[in-house]
């Protein structure tokens, strides 16, 4: 049993937080796709004939890929791995990128499970994030999304944002639960490094996080999770009974799994790899039947540290 994540490294804009490995010049989406479909071939023994339960497109945001550019990674992947019949296929997807029509054909080359990038329903949040959406546009993108028969979803929110009230994260919150979805993955802001948002704050133009209003409205968070039937049982990741994301639960669980694409990291159990994250050099390099990556062979300590660490972010906790 084992998983694959294939990064897509392009965005309509830069989010002000986000520190992520994309792209917002789309020159070279179609070289891209080509790079990638044929790092699927060179890298086809990685997992050593492992069935496949999961396939998940994360980003950057996938969900800009034409289905064609989807189409020919998914038949790639088809072509060199044993996917299990009952697979779960993400697609990490922005509201904006969501219509009927689109719907219809990520269903037939069968995705089954989305994440929307909404992260607020208040448009003052998502423009003070620089995002590429609106909150109506997230609201008729999931009852879109449900209507076309995808009632495995998930949204993503963010909380701690200066600004952003109890009252309000209380009601996104409530928003989500009206809409029914069963998955929420839920993160704190972070400054990052390098960030616009980092920049921002550093001159005085944004206000710093405050760490207390965070614990706070994480605590909210756990509370209004539970009394509403969402099991918490990752840091940042609740759902409904049977609605857990199968694709991220195998990475707390140590499973083995392929990633594909530039700034992809993969694990087989004994060591880790990670590609360049450079788009560029990515595409020219398996232009030349070449994978760039760097590899860590992992000692004991660092199997057991990891497992120690990856463990407890979970609701099972560890074996001793």
């Amino acid at each position: 049993m084992a998983g694959i994540y294939i990064h897509i490294p392009f965005c309509r804009k830069a989010c002000h937080y986000c520190n992520f490995h994309f792209s917002t010049v789309h020159t070279l989406v179609d070289e891209m796709v080509h790079a990638i479909s044929k790092e699927v071939e060179l890298r086809k023994e990685y997992l050593q004939g492992e069935v496949i339960e999961t396939v998940y497109f994360g980003g950057g945001t996938p969900s800009l890929l034409s289905i064609g550019q989807l189409a020919s990674i998914i038949e790639q992947v088809s072509r060199f791995h044993s996917i299990s019949a009952g697979a779960e296929f993400t697609l990490e997807a922005n509201p904006d990128d969501i219509g009927p029509e689109r719907l219809s054909s990520w269903s037939r080359l069968g995705i089954n499970r989305l994440s929307i990038g909404t992260q607020s329903f208040y448009d003052e949040d998502l423009q003070w994030m620089n995002r590429s959406h609106s909150a109506e546009q997230s609201r008729t993108a999931i009852l879109l999304a449900q209507d076309k028969g995808y009632h495995n979803l998930n949204i993503d929110l963010i909380y701690g944002t200066p600004g952003l009230s109890n009252e309000r994260w209380l009601q996104n919150l409530e928003t989500a639960t009206s809409l029914e979805i069963p998955h929420l993955s839920c993160y704190a802001l972070t400054v990052e490094p390098k960030t616009a948002l980092q920049s921002l704050i550093s001159k005085g133009k944004f206000p710093d996080v405050e760490p207390e209003m965070q614990s706070e409205q994480f605590d909210m968070l756990m509370r209004f999770a539970e009394s509403n039937g969402y099991e918490h049982y990752e840091i940042s990741n609740f759902a409904k009974m049977g609605c857990r994301s199968r694709h991220n639960s195998s990475y707390w669980a140590g499973t083995k799994y392929l990633g594909l694409g530039p700034s992809a990291h993969s694990f087989n159990g004994e060591s880790r790899q990670w590609n360049v994250d450079n788009n560029a050099l990515f595409i020219k390099s398996l232009e030349k039947g070449i994978v760039p990556f760097e590899v860590e062979k992992l000692t004991t300590e660092q199997k057991a540290n990891e497992y120690i660490m990856t463990s407890l972010r979970t609701m099972e906790g560890l074996d001793k």
